[in-house]
This record gives C-alpha cells, sequence and structure tokens, in this order.
C-alpha cells in the first residue's frame, strides 16, 4: 500500500530553544514551558492557541496531561509516544497528520529535560538477557556497534573522530552550543576511555536544556512565517529494543525511514542542502549517512573524513554542534528539528548555511532501535 503523506500541506512557523547547558533550580517542566511560550511568542501566539500538544518530559510518562495542565492548554489532541531521541520526528509526523485531517489548528511539540543539573531518569527493570554482563547503558551498546563496524569494515577510531571534530566547529559558530573551543582529532583520540573504543569525546555530552516547534497548516503558515519551513515527508521504523536483538549491529532501520521519507518528499538523499543527525555517540553519523544514501555501507568512516561534514566541507551535518558539543538533554530529537527549520528559515545567525532549500532531521532512539526522518523545503520545493 502507498503511503499517503500530506505533503507539503503543513509546516514548522517557528522554534525556540531554552536554557540549553546549565540550569540549576528550575525543573524540566519550567524549561519546556519556557521554550514553548518563547516559539509561540513569535508567531504572536500564546499557549491558548494550541489545540494540539506533542509534548515529552524525561520521566513522566503521562507528559501530555502534565504539560495541558501547567500551560493551561486544554487540546483537541496528545501524544507523548516514547521511542526515545526518534520520538520528536514521530511527533511531526503524527501533528501533520492531525492538522490536515483538521483534528488541530496550532500543533505544539515541546521538550524540557534537567539531566544534567538534577539527574536521576526512572532505572528500568533489570534486562533477563543482558544484564548479567553489567554493561554500561547506552554507552556500552554504541560502542558494540561501533566494534562492529570496526572489524567489518576497517572505521577506524581517527575517522570517528572526524565527527566530534566537525561538530565542535559548528558549535564554534554557535553562541548558544554548550561545549565551544578548540578540539583537534588527537584530543578525542587522548580522551578519557569510556567504553572501548568509544572516547569521552566520542560520547555526547549531559546537559540542561529545552525545545519547541509549532506546526500549522500551510494555507495559514505564509501569514505567520517569513519562510515557513514545510513538512515535506516523513518516516519512522523500528527494528528491535535491546541491543543484543538488533539484526545487524552495522545496519539501522534508518534505511527504511529515509527511502519512505524521500519518496514522500519526491527528493532524492543528494538534494539536501544540510543534514541534522542525531549524534549521540560519534558511531551515529557514519551510520546514518550510510543508511540514508550517502554513502555506501561501510564507507561513512572514510566519507566524513577531511572536514567533508564540517563548516566549509561539501555536506553540511549538524550545524548547531549536534549532540557532541550543542546539547544533549537526555533526548536531542527535537533540537535536530529546530535546526533544521532555523537552517530554512535563515536565522541561524553565523552558522547559517547558503541557499538552504531542502533540510533533514533524522532522530534516533534508544539503543540504535527506532529511526525516524524528517524532510523539510521552502516555498520552492512544493
Amino acid at each position: 500500500m502507498s503511503e499517503a503523506f500530506p505533503r507539503g500541506r503543513t509546516a514548522i512557523v517557528a522554534t525556540a530553544t531554552h536554557a540549553i547547558g546549565e540550569a540549576p533550580g528550575l525543573a524540566a517542566m519550567d524549561l519546556l514551558a519556557q521554550a514553548s511560550i518563547k516559539a509561540l511568542a513569535k508567531v504572536g501566539m500564546t499557549p491558548a492557541d494550541v489545540d494540539g500538544l506533542f509534548a515529552q518530559l524525561p520521566v513522566d510518562f503521562v507528559s501530555g496531561l502534565s504539560v495541558s495542565e501547567y500551560m493551561g492548554i486544554q487540546p483537541r489532541i496528545t501524544d507523548n509516544n516514547r521511542t526515545g531521541g526518534s520520538a520528536f520526528q514521530t511527533y511531526v509526523i503524527a501533528a501533520a497528520l492531525a492538522l490536515d485531517a483538521g483534528l488541530c489548528d496550532v500543533a505544539l511539540i515541546a521538550y524540557g529535560s534537567t539531566q544534567r543539573s538534577a539527574p536521576g531518569m526512572a532505572p528500568g527493570k533489570p534486562d533477563p538477557f543482558e544484564g548479567a554482563y553489567k554493561a554500561r547503558y547506552p554507552m556500552s551498546a554504541y560502542a558494540l556497534a561501533a566494534s562492529r563496524h570496526m572489524h567489518d569494515y576497517g572505521t577506524t577510531r581517527d575517522q570517528l573522530a572526524e565527527v566530534a571534530v566537525a561538530a565542535r566547529q559548528w558549535a564554534n559558530l554557535n553562541p548558544e552550543a554548550y561545549a565551544r573551543g578548540p578540539l583537534s582529532i588527537d584530543d578525542v583520540l587522548a580522551a578519557r576511555m569510556v567504553c572501548d573504543p568509544l572516547s569521552l569525546r566520542d560520547c555526547c555530552l549531559v546537559t540542561d536544556g529545552a525545545a519547541a516547534i509549532v506546526m500549522t497548516r500551510a494555507d495559514r503558515a505564509k501569514d505567520l512565517c517569513a519562510r515557513p519551513a514545510y513538512v515535506l515527508g516523513g518516516a519512522a521504523a523500528t527494528s528491535h529494543n535491546r541491543i543484543a536483538a538488533m539484526p545487524d549491529l552495522t545496519t539501522t532501520s534508518a534505511v527504511e525511514s529515509g527511502k519512505r521519507a524521500f519518496a514522500q518528499a519526491g527528493y532524492a538523499p543528494s538534494d539536501m542542502d544540510v543534514l541534522q543527525l542525531y549524534d549521540a555517540f560519534t558511531i551515529n553519523p557514519i551510520l546514518f549517512l550510510e543508511d540514508l544514501g550517502y554513502c555506501a555501507k561501510g564507507e561513512g568512516g572514510a566519507f566524513v573524513s577531511g572536514g567533508r561534514i564540517a563548516p566549509g566541507g561539501a555536506l553540511p551535518v549538524n550545524t548547531n554542534g549536534g549532540g557532541l558539543s550543542c546539547v544533549h538533554p537526555g533526548m536531542y530529537g527535537l533540537f535536530a528539528l529546530a535546526e533544521a527549520s532555523d537552517q530554512l528559515m535563515g536565522v541561524a545567525g553565523e552558522r547559517q548555511v547558503a541557499g538552504v532549500d531542502l533540510s533533514l532531521a533524522h532522530g534516533n532512539g534508544m539503543l540504535l532501535s527506532s529511526q525516524a526522518t524528517i524532510i523539510l523545503g521552502s516555498q520552492a520545493t512544493l
């Protein structure tokens, strides 16, 4: 059965981030609300205008109800699907469908976390299959995938380090980024080993922070925003939960989500002007570049080398600094969407890539378990 995605019929009209880095004394809900209010204000709205709410807090499993209560919203539809960091891409898909169907008129997608200043993610039950090995999650799972990629394809630690160095170079252009300053390949290699082959600099930040985006139907978007980010395609795919059940440690279900999202949008990977790829660890962008069709399987390490994905490179990737150098408060997916939208809107400041008409935001959930791809375009791409 062919998918009937409402291509270009909805758009992101505003984004906001808040309290990136450290926010001592505040709750995750406070950060989420502030980011939401900032995003809504950019298009002359208040929480009272929201009738579609797609929100998530780290340890609140009824976030839709809690956020509605806290912000005084009485939405017609809510969703807080929890697939990890890819959840926010799935919210864009759900919001696009709901808006197009008339189930809501203004959709707010929001997240807030104080993972750095007030840590304490609720622990799950011990895994009956992997618990005995006392793995350090999530880094052990990603180290396993990196090790397998190195074994099968000859990927090197230097190539992994290229991802971290590129992210830092983008972060140095972003005044909001938490980690700024020089970072070399040698610095990444010399950093404390966290879980072989991943050093500290191969791992994402632990920060506080919040983000929010506002979506409307396309016919209204052009009156709210000078350059809306139209949603051209969106698809998700899931392959496993536990890393031990992953069918192939070197191939993610981004193969599936990307293929469907590109088909919906009517564009190819090579058409994208900027990519925002979930980079919880340096192996992630390498896997996703392969799986989304930017290079053959096993060639991701060579592909990112030589500054290809850094400022001035042929393919801008993670232009805000990503989870490795900008922000990672437990989940990064919404920040990738905000940056993808900002690049299309032309409001990214010093890091703005010239001539952006197509932008991709890819989310990754749990242990390479859930993948979701969103393709955004300017008016010219409709």
